[in-house]
């Protein structure tokens, strides 16, 4: 009985220990919000020489980290065999840094993010933007040319591929698709196709079309899934504006104008009843109430900022009734981490230093990655600007996402990526 009780007790040690263990498997994490709910319970990790585990080439692109288990899974841009330049889907071991297998996906035939010249500080080059994005014993792509990969987690061999541009009609955007897919229950969504057929959800297992719907022009902004007034939906950020949809049928439950230049790249963000959204070029921001009338839903403006509140490519997050992200547009190095009351649009503190990089939420806790590589943690307070850490950790442009899973913050550029452990 003694030692039937020692294992017990064991195995509920080890049980809890394991739920601060969480995996981050999609571009904005398992929830769609860039929220966590693993604790980052020191800031320790940003001032030991010790806690990185290692650094790797990463060459070109803006590819954030997905995480399951042992696994890091991102993109990278690499010559074949043939001296042709090639999206490719890479998977890490998060214990060495070592690469398990290599995917390649599309050629890369463009010119995109980052080679304009005539832009100061905006010289990251080009690579692919989308996240890949992994639940058991797959991984799912969705590449510049709008080819939707199903891959194998254990080696990285091709599952199943759907060419949507070809097989639904459909007609890529400028600079290409830089989106990530949706794994939402046991669907993999993207956007892409042609009439009728803009939004696109297919058996994340099999590849078999579950539906089609809308006629809408995709942005580079990702969808999110998200639960409003008890309906479960997946918001498409389109050319014409915000559009609901029913993930189950792919049916239309309300939609919202908002207007189009050029690009649109953050994703929007769910309060409650509440969807915020941004893009830059002059567009600014909105903010939106959704409204649930019997089985009908339908959008109403809350308020909306012409030209002002640009959240370029860097979707925020929503905390207690605040906003905290990277705001401004083609501010590359300097642009600031900034807090913004919701409910007015008021900004609540402001720092520079951040550039077009990207933030995510830890419990109260802001895991910030600025443009040249540096990572800090922020108290996600509207009080005050309150810096817990910092540290250079990367070379390189970073325009991706840092990622806590694990007990780890990975992070990567244009160059390298960085694991560093935070137990």
């Amino acid at each position: 009985m003694k030692r039937q009780a020692i294992v017990a007790i064991t195995a509920a040690f080890c049980w809890a220990g394991s739920l601060h263990a969480v995996d981050w498997n999609q571009y904005h994490g398992i929830q769609s919000d860039k929220k966590t709910t693993e604790a980052l319970a020191s800031t320790a990790f940003l001032g030991r020489t010790d806690s990185k585990k290692w650094k790797v080439p990463t060459p070109l692109g803006f590819s954030s980290f997905s995480v399951v288990g042992n696994r890091a899974y991102t993109m990278v841009a690499e010559e074949d065999e043939d001296g042709l330049m090639r999206e490719v889907c890479i998977a890490l071991d998060t214990d060495s840094g070592k690469r398990v297998w290599s995917s390649l996906l599309a050629v890369m035939d463009y010119k995109s993010g980052g080679g304009n010249a005539g832009a100061p500080g905006n010289n990251g080059g080009d690579g692919p933007r989308s996240t890949p994005a992994s639940y058991g014993d797959k991984v799912w792509v969705y590449d510049s040319d709008m080819n939707l990969h199903c891959l194998s987690a254990k080696d990285g061999k091709s599952i199943w591929s759907v060419k949507v541009l070809k097989a639904h009609g459909g007609k890529n955007i400028k600079w290409k698709n830089a989106s990530a897919p949706l794994i939402e229950g046991k669907l993999a969504i993207v956007y892409g196709g042609g009439k009728g057929q803009s939004f696109l959800a297919f058996n994340r297992d099999t590849g078999k079309l579950a539906w089609k719907s809308g006629d809408e022009t995709a942005t580079h902004a990702t969808p999110i899934a998200a639960t409003i007034h008890g309906v479960r939906q997946v918001i498409f950020f389109c050319t014409s504006g915000l559009v609901g949809i029913d993930p189950k049928t792919g049916d239309e439950l309300w939609r919202q104008k908002f207007p189009f230049k050029v690009s649109t790249a953050a994703a929007p963000v769910v309060a409650g009843d509440l969807v915020y959204c941004s893009a830059g070029y002059g567009v600014g921001s909105g903010l939106y109430r959704i409204s649930k009338n019997g089985s009908k839903m339908s959008s109403s403006e809350v308020w909306r900022k012409s030209n002002e509140m640009f959240n370029h490519w860097s979707t925020p997050i929503h905390h207690e009734g605040h906003l905290y992200g990277m705001f401004g547009f083609k501010k590359y190095g300097k642009g600031p981490l900034q807090c913004i009351e919701l409910k007015s649009g008021e900004v609540k503190w402001s720092q520079d230093g951040y550039g077009p990089g990207n933030v995510i939420l830890s419990g109260d806790k802001l895991i910030a990655l600025s443009d040249t590589g540096e990572v800090a943690v922020v108290e996600a307070s509207p009080s005050k600007y309150k810096e817990l850490g910092r540290k250079k950790v990367i070379s390189g442009k970073c325009w991706s996402t840092p990622v806590l899973s694990n007990g780890m913050v990975l992070a990567r550029s244009t160059k390298e990526a960085v694991c560093l452990q935070v137990k």
